[in-house]
């Protein structure tokens, strides 16, 4: 006989709300607030707040070319104080988290996968 497994949801419903205010917020702050020419297409793909809301993994998909990449992600490096402050206005937290920021390769890679079946079905045809 099979025993009823029940899955567990690892992350509390409080965190999950905590993580999507922060990533809207983010993404609100940089479409409206940073105003650098450097800075192309920015999408906020998720965030990650740790429980003792101390700090905040924040990971960004940017469109472009590689050495337009990395310099969007040193500008959004030194505006991350900026963007922890502006944070804080916007969602009301015990603490402000800190900031850490990482790219995000999966929306381009999914495009190479694409890319990559879309050529092999044309192949097959």
């Amino acid at each position: 006989m099979r025993q009823k497994v029940e899955v567990v949801d690892m992350i509390p419903e409080r965190m999950k709300r905590v993580n999507e205010a922060c990533k809207e917020a983010l993404g609100e702050i940089l479409q409206e607030k940073i105003k650098d020419p450097r800075i192309g297409f920015v999408t906020v793909t998720s965030v990650e707040v740790t429980p003792d809301l101390h700090q905040a993994k924040v990971r960004l998909s940017v469109l472009g070319p590689e050495e337009e990449v990395e310099t969007v992600m040193r500008v959004l490096e030194r505006a991350k104080g900026f963007m922890r402050r502006e944070l804080g206005q916007r969602v009301r937290m015990r603490y402000t988290p800190e900031l850490r920021i990482f790219l995000d390769r999966g929306p381009e890679v999914s495009e190479r996968v694409q890319s990559i079946l879309q050529d092999l079905a044309e192949e097959g045809e």
